[in-house]
């Protein structure tokens, strides 16, 4: 029994050490330790939901912020700035926002029709691996139960802790489960509550932000040189630590996204993110924000994508829509959705597709029969995506130099626009063991001409095999030095982009 002992404690003293060993520190050194979790490789599609108070006009994204931005005089050109059209309508629903703020706007908030565990059904099937809810959006509203901040969801609105509901549901379905704060930016970005009018009948009249007993909504005022994305304002960097810890401890989600590149420099952006990583160890946990990785987190494209593959996996975050609903607005199609997953998954990154709510909280039926469509399309074509990884190269066809001239887009150099036009002949690939997927992105006439599978060319490799996903035609298909050309069967499936399965 004694030697028994002292074998297991040398064991305890042994794996303590290397966990003790491991612990992160908010050092870039030490974050470059960071290991990408296989679940997140493997999951290439998300669901995000980009909701909360700022849905109630129906206007669309950051009305919190524009509904205090009336006409200015711009005096070094000398003209006239208009008024924002979240001030202009404002005033005529709701009245001046010294009188009606975006205080009173929350408590319009009921989320009356919202059923999360209904929508993660939903998501599942269309496809999504992983669900991300929003935590709090540049309004300063928090959409968890905080001990730390009055305006939340339990509190006021829905009364309702929004992402632990979420989170429930996604377990549930067996999602994994993010959120994401946009907290950060909300103490610059939000200072256009603290001013007045500086035309017209309420010139001079401060409106509500002005007022100290909404600081805790509005924040305190900010010094005139603080005004870059992030604040400079150390007490407000802590006030950020403390509340972003305090959802990560209550939640403990599987990924956490910021808006923006890694908040507040090493004390505290890194800080926080070697708290979040050594919190999570056991599951495996994602940080993703807009900043070049080099190892440390999942680099975020906003609307775009990478010009080519990454040896790091990286995400982009888009919506269907506007990021919060609007009347009236334009919807990407289920083409465009599932041709832009197939580029962001060939070259090593996932898609985070934000859905747009209704303020109640449900689906208009035109989002619905998008996401019915992409459901259709992965029944049958998601063995291609799912667990997939990078080929040698990501793709060929007549649009592709074209289409990946290096602009910057999405906050990070050397990106592309994420909704773009394909051609006949354009094709992206993801391999999976010996198995080549090859994505037809348009219809074909005849053929397709796959000239990177030539045996001539560098990447050529001999071919066993060659089936269309969805289709029980055999394939008629050749092999030379110079391409492989794979004849159009009549009976293939009724997508734009379909999927050719490939044994090497």
């Amino acid at each position: 029994m004694k030697k028994f002992s002292i074998i297991f404690l040398a064991l305890l003293s042994f794996v303590t050490g290397i966990y003790a060993h491991s612990k992160f520190e908010p050092t870039d050194a030490s974050l470059r330790n960071y290991k990408y979790p296989a679940w997140f490789r493997d999951a290439k599609f998300g669901i995000w939901s980009h909701w909360g108070p700022q849905a109630v006009p129906r206007q669309g994204d950051w009305y919190a912020r524009g509904m205090y931005e009336r006409d200015t005089y711009d005096c070094e050109k000398q003209q006239y700035r208009r008024a924002n059209r979240y001030y202009t309508y404002h005033r005529e629903h709701y009245g001046h926002p010294s009188e009606f703020g975006y205080k009173d706007i929350i408590p319009l908030w009921k989320a009356e029709r919202w059923n999360p565990d209904e929508l993660m059904k939903l998501y599942k099937r269309v496809g999504a691996r992983y669900f991300v809810s929003m935590g709090t959006h540049h309004d300063n509203f928090f959409l968890w139960n905080s001990a730390l901040h009055r305006w939340n969801s339990v509190n006021m609105g829905p009364k309702k802790d929004v992402v632990g509901l979420w989170q429930t549901a996604a377990k549930r379905e067996g999602l994994r489960f993010g959120v994401s704060e946009h907290l950060g930016a909300s103490y610059t970005w939000f200072q256009s509550a603290h001013r007045s009018d500086q035309l017209g009948d309420k010139a001079n009249t401060p409106y509500d932000g002005a007022n100290p007993d909404y600081w805790d909504l509005y924040h305190k005022p900010t010094t005139p040189d603080d005004n870059g994305w992030y604040t400079k304002n150390p007490e407000f960097q802590q006030e950020w630590l403390a509340r972003i810890k305090e959802l990560i401890d209550n939640y403990h989600p599987d990924l956490l996204y910021s808006d923006g590149g890694m908040p507040f420099g090493n004390d505290v952006g890194m800080a926080m993110i070697a708290h979040y990583y050594n919190q999570g160890a056991k599951q495996g946990v994602v940080y993703t924000c807009k900043q070049a990785s080099e190892g440390r987190w999942v680099s975020d494209y906003e609307r775009g994508s990478a010009d080519g593959i990454r040896k790091e996996p990286w995400q982009t975050d888009t919506s269907i829509g506007d990021w919060y609903y609007r009347t009236g607005q334009k919807y990407m199609t289920a083409d465009e959705i599932i041709q832009m997953l197939v580029d962001i998954v060939s070259k090593n990154g996932n898609l985070l597709l934000n859905v747009v709510q209704t303020p109640e909280g449900d689906l208009e039926q035109d989002v619905v029969d998008i996401l019915e469509k992409i459901a259709a399309w992965m029944s049958i074509n998601s063995v291609a995506i799912y667990d997939t990884r990078p080929w040698t190269i990501y793709g060929e066809g007549p649009s592709l130099l074209a289409a990946e001239a290096k602009a910057p887009f999405g906050h990070i150099a050397n990106a592309v626009k994420d909704v773009r036009q394909y051609q006949s002949g354009d094709m992206r690939f993801t391999v999976k063991v010996k198995t080549l997927y090859v994505f037809s992105m348009e219809p074909v006439t005849t053929a397709l001409h796959i000239k990177a599978l030539g045996m001539n060319t560098e990447t050529g490799r001999k071919i066993k095999s060659v089936r269309l996903l969805g289709s029980d035609t055999k394939i008629v298909w050749t092999q030379n030095g110079d391409e492989v050309v794979i004849q159009q069967p009549a009976d293939a499936p009724p997508f734009r982009t379909v999927v050719y399965e490939i044994k090497l």
